[in-house]
């Protein structure tokens, strides 16, 4: 990799960090303080605090597989530091899509008696979808570390060799089939939460368009804010999914400016989903800028 190219990746790995532990601090704290404060807490602000939680973690594993990368350090990977790495990925890959799940019955209107119900059920299903996953991936990590090899670290060990060529036949079918179902499950669950989403949500806007003429109605702003909001989690959590299995499957040589690239990709995903979140919550958008004033004043 070339001196420019090293400096800004670095860059651009410290921004990445940065702003992912604020976003997903604030989250947490504010949550905190509220559950604090009134001895309860929401299960919107429950999912979210789960999920700033698992994302914070996550955000420092990428951090240091970005300063491996950088600077040429030597990769350490114990087989229950990857279990844990593996609980946390995993674990955030849930949370997302219930969070998906939420908003889809929340903000969805589909005329059937299963979504009716989910509809009227979801705010007291959110404890149980966090302890069914936590339940889940526990499961899974003990299969994992019982009974196959974590190839993951392994995989990343090659990528820092001279000549790192990582072949999927080395890898056992029975790893490279329940890591693909672990990850195709909770994806197909988000796409067919957001995607219904995406539907009602047009079809809502389209009604809207017919029955007001004005092009500046009220709503229609928080109607695009909605959609931008819904696409760009979509993107993020699709292009997330896409390079880790990019990464899994990887069988060509690779080069670390390519590797590179991918982490910072992966990494995008939970610090600029936070950053989406706050933005279209009034609370934590508040609070956050409570910070940021703060912050200048004590300067």
């Amino acid at each position: 990799m070339l001196e420019s190219d090293l400096i800004i990746c670095f860059l651009l790995a410290v921004i990445q960090f940065l702003l992912g532990i604020f976003m997903n601090g604030i989250i947490v704290v504010v949550n905190g303080m509220d559950l604090i404060k009134h001895r309860k807490m929401a299960p919107v602000d429950l999912l979210l605090s789960c999920l700033a939680l698992s994302r914070t973690f996550l955000q420092f594993f990428i951090f240091y597989i970005n300063l491996v990368v950088l600077f040429l350090m030597k990769l350490i990977m114990y087989p229950e530091s990857c279990v844990i790495v593996m609980f946390i990925n995993e674990l955030e890959l849930w949370l997302a899509t219930w969070l998906g799940v939420f908003y889809c019955a929340k903000v969805s209107s589909v005329p059937h008696p299963l979504f009716i119900w989910l509809k009227m059920k979801i705010s007291k299903l959110v404890p149980w979808m966090i302890l069914g996953s936590l339940l889940y991936v526990s499961i899974i990590c003990v299969f994992h570390s019982k009974y196959s090899v974590c190839f993951v670290p392994h995989s990343l060990m090659n990528f820092f060799s001279q000549n790192a060529t990582i072949q999927i036949e080395d890898i056992p079918a029975i790893q490279i089939t329940s890591v693909a179902a672990e990850l195709l499950v909770p994806l197909l669950i988000f796409l067919a939460a957001v995607l219904l989403l995406i539907f009602s949500l047009g079809r809502h806007t389209w009604q809207m368009r017919n029955t007001i003429a004005s092009s500046r109605a009220p709503g229609r702003s928080g109607h695009i804010s909605a959609w931008l909001s819904i696409l760009s989690f979509l993107i993020l959590y699709v292009s997330h999914y896409m390079m880790k299995v990019f990464l899994y499957s990887i069988r060509f040589h690779i080069r670390r400016f390519i590797f590179m690239l991918c982490i910072l990709a992966i990494g995008t995903y939970p610090s600029g989903h936070s950053l989406i979140l706050i933005l279209g919550n009034p609370k934590l958008k508040q609070n956050a800028k409570k910070f940021l004033l703060h912050s200048k004043g004590c300067q």
